[in-house]
């Protein structure tokens, strides 16, 4: 059974810093597409960052995130990373890994339509 495991969340004051990691369990294929979502009460789901776990192509990042927070994968590619550097108040969200692999020729496409496994969620909390 295919299955998110991630770690990493908790409280940090504003300018701080979190990784969070995702482990990738349970898959047959080699090539997944591997991000970060993130969901505030209130507030519509938001793709953080995702990548391709195999190939080296340039990952997406939301504008509210870039040049803040860095994804990157472990190889062999069943972890993915969200380093999050210079944490603001609004970064503070359920964060939720999230992969595919059915339609990888899209990736890092950020479509949530695309996204078939989900994380249960890790919390993240910003105080200014």
């Amino acid at each position: 059974q295919v299955r998110l495991v991630e770690s990493g969340g908790g409280s940090v004051d504003a300018g701080g810093s979190l990784r969070l990691s995702c482990d990738f369990y349970g898959s047959t294929f080699s090539g997944i597409c591997l991000g970060w979502f993130r969901q505030a009460p209130g507030k519509e789901r938001e793709a953080v960052a995702t990548l391709y776990n195999t190939i080296n192509n340039t990952p997406y990042y939301a504008d509210s995130v870039k040049g803040r927070f860095t994804i990157s994968k472990a190889n062999p590619g069943y972890t993915v990373y969200l380093q999050m550097d210079n944490l603001k108040p609004e970064d503070s969200a359920m964060y939720y890994c999230v992969a595919h692999a059915h339609l990888i020729g899209l990736c890092p496409d950020p479509s949530a339509s695309l996204f078939h496994t989900w994380g249960q969620g890790t919390q993240v909390t910003v105080s200014s």
